[in-house]
Formats: structure tokens, sequence, C-alpha cells
């Protein structure tokens, strides 16, 4: 039986070493794999245990929300077995008081709930758990991506920001994920399995339960209403790290009344 290497002079041969095993081009899809530079995420429990160690749960529950905020990215670590989320709940109990550590928790259990419901309900992951509460049928939507949005070439810069730290990380703020997962399905009207393949081909925490189950909320599809944004929710979490002005966003422009009429014009609550 053929097996891999374990070991490796230094990271560019492990590099080296793995684009000899990945294909060109992803299968039954036209997008091409990105040949530069890899993704500055090191994989492995040594990195692991320098981001723990960087960990501040209190922080976490006051600025998640905001992509310079003090997010953990342990994501990738959690989802290929290196950290689990016993060890990541036991560690914030210990860096603060349960209040305070509470939406770092809650998080943690979110992603716990997503697996449970996946294991229960297999056949959710890629069908639609509900209908589209937006006014749509589910045929109303395209079933694939745009090239625009694969190439990262929307009118949106804030959102080819974010397709560019995607597509160059493997990895994605969770609030930019729901900016980019909501421009996909209610900006452009695309179904939103073409948009969650999307993140499985890119994302290093590539989960299909926490990643299919959440698109599925942002569309409605398993939730009470879609999930959307304007300009002005854009630049005060993601100002800092993104583009956000109005003259290269101005497709998120207006209040959310005013977004509401134009992308969900025959639903009951716009």
């Amino acid at each position: 039986m053929h097996s891999e290497p374990k070991q490796f002079t230094d990271r560019a041969a492990l590099i080296a070493h793995v684009k000899t095993l990945s294909p060109c081009i992803n299968e039954g899809s036209d997008e091409e794999l990105d040949n530069g530079a890899p993704s500055p995420i090191k994989g492995g429990r040594a990195a692991a245990e320098a981001a723990l160690a960087a960990v501040d749960p209190v922080g976490y529950g006051h600025s998640r929300n905001y992509l310079d905020g003090a997010v953990t990215r342990l994501s990738p670590y959690i989802r290929h077995g290196i950290v689990s989320l016993n060890e990541l709940r036991n560690l914030a109990l210990e860096r603060g008081d349960p209040k305070a550590v509470e939406k770092f928790i809650q998080e943690l259990g979110w992603r716990d709930f997503w697996q449970r419901i996946y294991a229960q309900n297999p056949d959710w992951l890629w069908h639609d758990i509900e209908p589209y509460k937006t006014g749509f049928d589910a045929s109303d939507y395209a079933d694939t991506l745009p090239a625009d949005i694969a190439a990262g070439e929307t009118d949106s810069a804030a959102i080819n920001h974010f397709i560019a730290v995607l597509k160059s990380s493997g990895y994605l703020h969770n609030h930019a994920r729901m900016y980019l997962a909501a421009y996909i399905v209610h900006w452009r009207r695309v179904k939103w399995q073409a948009g969650a393949v999307f993140f499985l081909r890119h994302l290093l925490d590539g989960d299909a339960a926490s990643n299919n189950l959440s698109f599925q909320w942002v569309a409605s599809t398993f939730a009470n209403k879609p999930y959307f944004f304007n300009l002005e929710n854009l630049q005060k979490f993601a100002g800092m790290e993104a583009p956000c002005d109005y003259h290269n966003n101005k497709c998120f422009g207006g209040s959310y009344d005013d977004l509401a009429l134009k992308l969900f014009p025959n639903s009951e609550a716009a």
C-alpha cells in the first residue's frame, strides 16, 4: 500500500509535495485552483496551541461581530480534530467567569448543534429544509454560481475583498461569511447550495454541517426570515478591514425597508 511521506525538510518542501497531489481544476467546476501562495494558516498541534494561548473569551463576547474583533481563528483546528469543543469550553471557564464567557461558549454550542442536526437529519445537508421566506420559490434561484462571484469581480468592493480573503487564506470571519452568503442568495438570487459548494471548496475549516445549515439560515430555508444587511451595518462591522465606501458598494445602500422592497418584492414582509 502506498503511503505519503510525513516528514519534510521545511514548509516549502511540504507545500511542493501537496501541490503534486492537488488537481489543477476542481472536479465539476470551471473554477481553477489558485496556484499562488499557500494559506498562511499552519496546521498541527503546535500552531493550534499558539492560537489557544491567544484566546480571549471575554473580549470575544464584546467584539466578535467586528472583523477586527477578538475571534480565535481556531475553526480549522476544530474541524480537523486538533482542538476539541470541550477543551475550548474548559479554557474559556479558566479565563473568565461563566457570565463573561457565556457568548463564547454559546458559539461552541452552535457548532455542536449543527453536528447533531446533521446526525439526526443527514438529508437536510443539501436539500431545502423549508420553503424560502423571501416571496420566491426555489425554482426562481439560479443553480450555479455566476462567474463574477467565483472570480471576485462583482459590483461590490467589499464582497470582492471577502472573496479574495477566502480564496487566498482558506478562512473568513463569520460575519464576512454571512455577508457573502447573503449577497449570493439574496442580491444575486442564487441557490444556497451553489454558495455552500463555493465555500467548501476554499475553507480550511470547511464543515458541511456548519457551512450548509448556516447557509440555510441565511437563505431562510432553515429560519423564519432571510438574513440580509445594509451598507450602514457593513461599514460598522467590516469597515476597518474591507473597502466599504458607498461609491464601490452602492448595491447595499438604503434602509432595511428599502432593501427589503428591492430584494423581496413578492414577500408579505417587504
